[in-house]
Formats: C-alpha cells, structure tokens, sequence
C-alpha cells in the first residue's frame, strides 16, 4: 500500500502468528475426535483382552512375591515410593521410601538398615526407627496386604 518495507519486526510477528495459528488448527481439529477416542477403544480392547487372561493384570496390581524380601532385609519400590521389609520369617512390614531428612528416596536396604545415600541416614527394617541420623524421624508406615505368596499395596 504504501511504498515502505514492512520492518524486520512486523515481518517475524506475522510468520509467528501464522504458524501458531496453522499449528494450533491442525491439533485443534484432528486430535480431538478421530485420534483420541480409537485411542481409548484400543486401550480397552486389550484390556478386554487381558482380562480373558486374568493372570496379567493381577500381576499389574502385585508389588512381590513374599519370596522377593529376604529375612532380615527388605526391597525398595521407588515407583511406588515404598519399601517392604521382612524382619523375621513370614513377618511383612511396608514404609514409606521417602527419608524423613530431605526427602530423597531410600537407596538401599543392607545390614538390617534402610539407608538413604543423600546423607547418610539410616532405619531399621523391624520398626522404621532411625537407627543413625540425620534423619529426624521414622519412616511412616505404609500399608501392604500379604495374600498367600503375594505382597499389594493397600
């Protein structure tokens, strides 16, 4: 219209609102309906499926076998955030993975301790009591449901 240049300015301002734009149109219109819900039919098919196996999903739900914790010891979940430990044979005990000092996840459990690398605390796989500091407090108890040779949460 007039005989001036755009500036540079103007001329990156209007390639990214089009850009958004085009993108924003093309996710707008072909994720919601035909992406998303053959998605979630699929993911229930197998499950469907899955459930004619009804071996696998229990599986999903099993945190471990009871013969997965050794006597004396235990195991650390980190997914789960949790840990189980085993102080005497048949006994089962689950807390809390997260260290009461900062807040890192337990590393390791050895010697008849839980320990935590981040500084050095440590608590005992009978109780959760702090064994060594700097751990302020036990681990809180979590709750864990032996069902014959299998450990759930809950």
């Amino acid at each position: 219209m007039s005989g001036t240049p755009p500036t540079r300015r103007t001329v990156l301002a209007t390639g990214g609102a089009v850009a958004l734009a085009a993108g924003c149109s093309k996710y707008g219109d072909e994720g919601a309906d035909p992406e998303s819900p053959p998605g979630s039919e699929s993911s229930a098919a197998p499950s469907s499926s899955g459930g004619g196996k009804s071996q696998k999903p229990p599986a999903a739900d099993e945190l471990a076998k009871t013969s997965d914790i050794p006597v004396g010891g235990g195991k650390i979940f980190k997914d789960e955030k949790v840990v189980v430990t085993q102080p005497e044979k048949g006994d089962f005990k689950g807390f809390s993975a997260v260290c009461t000092h900062s807040g890192c996840t337990v590393s390791e459990v050895t010697g008849g301790t839980i320990n935590c690398a981040c500084h050095g605390s440590k608590y005992r796989v009978a109780d959760a009591s702090v064994a060594d500091g700097p751990a302020p407090r036990p681990l809180p108890a979590q709750k864990i449901t032996v069902t014959g040779k299998s450990i759930t949460l809950g």
